[in-house]
């Protein structure tokens, strides 16, 4: 009897641990058959972004990019040889898709102003790293009268990370112009970047006045040297070449100029 009592408690406890592994068993299977979505799934579920641009933790990665910014940049503000010096910088206000844009640009050689320009646009983004942008040009003239252009081009990125903007300009009388532009960083250290930049004008006329020529007008190239201390802050120095062509080399002669130049710089890029 002692003997018969004991096989029914070892039985009891067996089975006992049976019913209790095979519910285990049943619960991990569950828990693998129900889908985890994966946190950082992309796209959200509509809306799910603007609650989580709005919530209190949200993480640092969920931006409001429709929120407007400022930039103010200037690329060059450099002193040249032979009395001349250069501004270029921009200004721009918007967020991803839609900016106010201004450009300036102003040359002075020998002590008098050889380009002054402001360009007024509204850039709109249609493609990753590209701009559309389309405005107006106004050209300062010393010597004779402003001029203004209608604007259109494309502002980017091209592949190998090349920053290329170009425009088409359209003038009141019916004058055409195209200006392709050009740069490349190649970084030596965190602090020390090398700036190579190139720069083409190309017109649909003559223009003695302002010393144009139809087709391929002048090139333009750089080569600047920087130290960041900052990314804010960052002198440089470097060589500019100025080169004219056909019709605007004949121009030049005939002013007593030369159709080519090589000044030596030294500037400063900043941005803020």
């Amino acid at each position: 009897m002692k003997t018969l009592l004991i096989f029914c408690a070892a039985l009891t406890a067996s089975a006992a641990v049976a019913q209790e592994g095979m519910s285990q068993h049943e619960h991990g299977t569950q828990m693998e058959s129900v889908p985890v979505a994966p946190v950082d799934s992309y796209p959200a579920q509509r809306g799910e972004t603007k609650n989580l641009e709005h919530a209190p933790d949200s993480p640092d990665h969920v931006m409001d990019h429709d929120r407007p910014l400022t930039m103010v940049k200037i690329d060059q503000l450099e002193a040249r040889e032979e009395n001349g010096g250069a501004l270029k910088g921009d200004l721009w206000y918007g967020g991803d898709r839609n900016k106010l844009w201004l450009k300036s640009e102003w040359e002075r050689n020998d002590g008098d102003t050889e380009k002054a320009e402001l360009q007024a646009l509204y850039s709109r983004a249609i493609a990753p790293y590209w701009d559309l942008q389309m405005g107006v040009r106004h050209d300062f003239e010393a010597e004779s009268d402003s001029r203004n252009w209608g604007v259109i081009g494309f502002n980017g990125l091209a592949p190998y990370f090349f920053e290329v903007d170009s425009a088409l300009f359209i003038g009141e009388d019916g004058d055409t112009a195209l200006r392709l532009e050009a740069e490349y960083e190649l970084l030596f250290t965190q602090q020390w970047i090398l700036t190579p930049e190139v720069e083409a004008d190309f017109f649909g006329q003559n223009d003695r006045e302002t010393g144009t020529g139809s087709g391929l007008s002048n090139v333009e190239l750089g080569l600047r040297l920087r130290y960041e201390f900052t990314p804010q802050f960052a002198p440089y120095f470097g060589v500019h070449y100025e080169k004219k062509y056909g019709n605007a080399a004949d121009f030049a002669r005939d002013e007593g100029e030369s159709a080519s130049e090589t000044t030596w710089v030294i500037g400063l890029r900043t941005w803020f």
